[in-house]
């Protein structure tokens, strides 16, 4: 029996754009990813490396999500988190930077190691990987409509095609064999039938001390959402913000108390100190990303208006989407242009402008909203707190030997509510909790019922949990984690549920991504894949002690290298080493009583292992 499920999203959709499919299309490929995320690029590359076609379907104008709409202020801690995909879409980043400017530029300086990119130029890079695969073809302008499902052996269902609806009323029903939903809202898991969270659990749902609302209860409120702005003071490049259709500056006013009242001294400060949060360090060519302020007492998120976005009809979520650009652009204006600002505090905002070089379609304002949460889906696996948690007696995090991908943040949520008034209240909801570097399992992007689906972005954790996951970086691995894994399933006829992890984690390691943190061995080592392979069993577990320094700071939310994560590799196996690893790797596989000598190093040893694992 087949179930068609319709499904109303928003398309922002540019005027004037042309679209290439007929009415009434059909196309069939091995994987259909639904939108172009990076996450969703990343996991189109990933299955095309693998031979598979792969049709990258988008909704809107533009491609690369967040990544190509204003966040360039890439969120992670250290380096040596950065693994697969993203750290080749950096590295190319810096590369061009290089080769344009020069490496002793002040803009390779600026790119942070290419993590600190332009939109443009992630918006070229982006383009550059994917035109790279023939076997990939992209489609904007194109947003899902319905979903075909039909059921499937032992309870599970399967999806036989989607349909989507272009701007002028074509259709294009992709008949697909794994389906991707890396769309940031969830909305092809949802079309799917799978469960999905919105909103917080109580605390004693999957016991988070942090989780629920201030009783601890369960609720409906999302986190809030903002623009990331790309400004400069750079005169010779900048654009004016010009006053916002529907503008009035009674609904801004009140903005002045907290100057008045010294809580707020500038409106761009790369601290507390204002409101329009200028990421330090800025970018290249003299701009900056601009975001919310946390613990701000006026902010640029607004996460009182966003419960109804996740589920919201077109109607629903246009409104809301329109809500936030009002208020961010309506508040620049009033503070750089209205009378009633100290002339002091408005001719300091004045310096600031939109980018002449960037969203030129938008007049220098990002396309696209950060929809920072919306639905999460209830998975094979639901990443909790419990999954980040520091393993007893152990420098590193719990282990994880199913894991897909690696973290290396903290829980993080902007808020999902406010009390009192825009500018005199404060967001509840709001936390920051560090934790060591962690590990995600493969369930985290597995339904429990579709058997060709899988979930990079809207991905199954709890709220607080999804506060660990919901960064670019991080949503990457996940997708080219998924692009593998579809490829696995076409090959072998599994459903994704039933392939093997270990085949997939081989996969990644081959491809660069690592499955957990090793801060000392990056991807480029010739000794990568061994020591992942060892790691994800175990094997650097318990080798540094709980207590460790802090990492070195870099500026700004940057740190060096986590301490305690090292292999270490050319230090000798010490007695206690070797015991400890013997007794894994009996536990492991059927192999060889281990030969090194005493003296032997912890890469001799490894490698040993690895030589003669059961392939």
């Amino acid at each position: 029996m087949i179930r068609i499920t319709r499904l109303f999203v928003v398309a922002l959709i540019a005027l004037g754009s042309t679209f290439a499919i007929a009415s009434d299309a059909a196309r069939q490929t091995d994987v259909c990813v639904y939108g172009s995320t990076p996450a969703g690029i990343a996991a189109a590359v990933s299955a095309a490396k693998a031979g598979r076609s792969v049709l990258l379907v988008e909704p809107t104008d533009r491609i690369g999500g967040m990544l190509t709409s204003g966040l360039s202020h890439t969120d992670f801690r250290s380096f040596e988190a950065l693994t697969g995909f993203f750290l080749e879409f950096s590295k190319r980043v810096d590369a061009d930077y290089r080769s344009r400017y020069g490496a002793d530029s002040e803009q390779v300086v600026a790119a942070f190691g290419g993590t600190h990119g332009e939109p443009s130029v992630n918006l070229r890079i982006l383009q550059q990987m994917l035109a790279e695969y023939p076997s990939i073809a992209t489609q904007k302008h194109l947003v899902l409509e319905e979903v075909a499902t039909t059921e499937s052996v032992g309870g599970r269902r399967r999806i036989v095609s989607a349909r989507f609806a272009g701007p002028q009323g074509q259709t294009l029903q992709v008949d697909a064999r794994v389906f991707i939903d890396a769309s940031y809202e969830g909305d092809l898991l949802a079309a799917a039938g799978e469960c999905y969270h919105i909103g917080r659990e109580s605390r004693s749902q999957y016991g988070e001390p942090m989780a629920g609302n201030p009783q601890g209860q369960a609720d409906g409120q999302v986190q809030g959402y903002n623009l990331r702005l790309i400004m400069t003071t750079d005169t010779t490049n900048m654009r004016e913000p010009v006053e916002p259709k529907g503008y009035d500056r009674d609904d801004f006013i009140d903005v002045l108390k907290a100057f008045e009242s010294g809580k707020l001294e500038h409106v761009f400060a790369s601290d507390h100190s204002g409101i329009f949060r200028a990421h330090a360090p800025g970018m290249p060519n003299g701009k900056a990303d601009i975001n919310d302020t946390p613990h701000a007492p006026v902010r640029l998120s607004m996460p009182d208006i966003n419960d109804a976005y996740p589920d919201g009809d077109p109607a629903t979520r246009a409104k809301i989407v329109a809500a936030h650009y009002a208020y961010n652009l309506g508040l620049l204006y009033f503070l750089q242009h209205d009378a009633a600002v100290p002339a002091a505090i408005r001719e300091d905002a004045r310096r600031w402008g939109f980018c002449r070089d960037e969203f030129p379609e938008t007049e220098g304002i990002p396309p696209q909203l950060y929809i920072r949460e919306a639905r999460r889906m209830v998975g094979q696996h639901v990443f909790t707190g419990r999954d980040t948690e520091q393993a007893e007696g152990d420098a590193r995090a719990v282990l994880h030997r199913d894991s897909i991908a690696i973290g290396d943040y903290v829980h993080n949520c902007h808020g999902t509510g406010r009390t009192g008034s825009r500018y005199d209240g404060k967001h509840e909801g709001e936390f920051y909790k560090k934790i060591p570097p962690y590990q995600i399992p493969y369930g985290v992007i597995v339904p429990a019922v579709t058997e060709n689906l899988l979930v990079p972005v809207a991905c199954s954790a709890s709220h607080f949990g999804f506060g660990a996951l919901r960064l670019e970086p991080i949503w990457s691995s996940l997708g080219q984690a998924a692009g593998w894994a579809s490829a696995i399933a076409i090959e072998q006829d599994l459903p994704v549920q039933s392939i093997d992890v270990p085949q997939l984690q081989r996969r990644l390691h081959a491809d660069g991504s690592a499955t957990i943190y090793v801060s000392d061995v990056p991807p480029d080592s010739k000794d990568f894949a061994a020591v992942q392979w060892w790691g994800t069993r175990g094997g650097l577990h318990g080798l540094a002690p709980t207590d460790q320094p802090r990492p070195k700071s870099l500026g700004s939310q940057y740190n060096a290298a986590f301490p305690g994560h090292a292999a270490e590799l050319d230090q000798p196996t010490s007695e206690a080493v070797r015991s400890q690893w013997s007794k894994l790797l009996a536990k492991e596989q059927d192999l060889p009583r281990q030969r090194s000598a005493k003296e032997s190093s912890r890469r001799d040893w490894i490698l040993h292992a690895w030589n003669h694992r059961d392939r």
